[in-house]
């Protein structure tokens, strides 16, 4: 039975998604998503598109929490579940199934029946940027979203940054000074004890020139693991 504080956890969460999910605070980005959800790609010309911002998800009291740069175009953007319905998301979710961290190693669509355990999935940029490039006015509108969902999830323990910009946006939220220089399996400690623990991104740019690999991703979740303090997970 879902005790309250997982039910208060999870509704404030649900208004959260709500607020985000109405947002038109940065017109580049609005008129970029709606314009993508509306000419769509061939592949998707029959489905209708999200086209909207995006929340993230997961469990709400994860102890670990991933967060990436913001969704696919044709990605979250159609599907409205970030990394949900494209190659990021199918090796991000397939390592988290080997790690223990989902009950399944796809994620297609909203509705497809993957759940999280122990981890939340979130992004620093809630719409989907032209060229994936968020300007930094883009980037700093969002960050309040970023900061109240580290403040309802959890409590957090370890933060895994997909990426250099995600680093970048959650390195000085979290008051680390100095900063590491970001690489994969960088890990900093912020001043309250959540660890942020860094990872290549990913993309098809790192997975087909394997700069990221299935072990080097699986080495990521067993160690914020770890770090986290949870039994059962794969050494």
């Amino acid at each position: 039975m879902e005790s309250r504080a997982n039910r208060s956890a999870s509704d404030d969460l649900k208004a959260l998604a709500r607020r985000i999910e109405c947002c038109r605070a940065c017109p580049r980005l609005v008129a970029w998503r709606e314009q993508v959800a509306t000419e769509r790609r061939a592949a998707f010309r029959e489905q209708v598109y999200w086209g909207r911002p995006v929340a993230g998800f997961g469990d709400p009291r994860a102890p670990i929490v991933v967060v990436g740069l913001a969704p696919a175009a044709h990605g979250a953007n159609r599907t409205g579940r970030i990394f949900t319905g494209d190659r990021s998301g199918d090796w991000l979710f397939a390592s988290m199934y080997r790690v223990g961290l989902a009950n399944q190693p796809t994620s297609v669509a909203r509705d497809d029946g993957l759940v999280l355990s122990r981890v939340f999935v979130t992004a620093a940029v809630r719409c989907a940027p032209p060229a994936n490039k968020p300007t930094p006015d883009e980037r700093d509108r969002c960050l309040s979203y970023l900061q109240q969902e580290l403040a309802l999830v959890g409590p957090a323990r370890v933060i895994v940054a997909l990426g250099r910009f995600a680093y970048d946006v959650v390195a000085p939220l979290l008051g680390i000074r100095p900063r590491p220089r970001f690489g994969h399996g960088v890990e900093a400690v912020a001043p309250d004890g959540v660890t942020v623990l860094c990872s290549f991104h990913p993309s098809q740019q790192n997975t087909f020139t394997g700069r990221l690999t299935g072990p080097m991703t699986d080495a990521v979740f067993v160690r914020a693991a770890v770090l986290a303090g949870l039994p059962g997970v794969p050494r």
